[in-house]
């Protein structure tokens, strides 16, 4: 489990600084962070089974599906922002293995919400959160070493 935390916390290849011992005092504790990051995924989950419920009311349901399930996965991905920090993670969205899965991933959740509030078109609401759907696993299984590759493999011989 120490392990496990000094990966997270990026206190495994570097060693500790002047900056660094005063960030982790004045930081949130483990507990405190995994607690965080189970109740911010649990209300992204939350919000998206909502929202799959909401997709049956008649008239606004896609509307709200897609509002709902954006949101969800929002909050799902802000959850991770409780176990490495806000900064940490954001530096490790945006390394060259997984910049183009976030940036399909954040311009997928930008055009759901573009296309049900601006836009007013459902078919492309649903088609936006198809992608988001996509790209979001894309972007997660960006996180475990070679899953890409076992994924583009499956695909490829599934596809022949």
């Amino acid at each position: 489990m120490d392990k496990l935390k000094r990966v997270l916390n990026g206190q495994d290849a570097e060693e500790q600084g002047g900056l660094s011992e005063i960030v982790d005092t004045t930081s949130l504790s483990w507990g405190t962070r995994v607690k965080g990051f189970i109740a911010c995924f649990a209300l992204g989950v939350l919000c998206s089974v909502l929202g799959t419920c909401l997709l049956w009311v008649p008239r606004k349901g896609l509307i709200l599906f897609a509002v709902f399930y954006t949101l969800g996965n929002i909050a799902s991905l802000g959850s991770t922002f409780f176990l490495m920090g806000p900064m940490r993670q954001l530096k490790r969205m945006f390394e060259p293995t997984r910049l183009i899965a976030t940036i399909v991933m954040l311009l997928c959740l930008i055009l759901t919400l573009c296309s049900a509030f601006w836009w007013h078109n459902k078919g492309l609401a649903l088609l936006f959160c198809i992608l988001q759907f996509f790209a979001l696993a894309w972007y997660s299984i960006s996180f475990i070493p070679f899953a890409r590759d076992a994924v583009k493999k499956c695909f490829t011989v599934c596809l022949s």
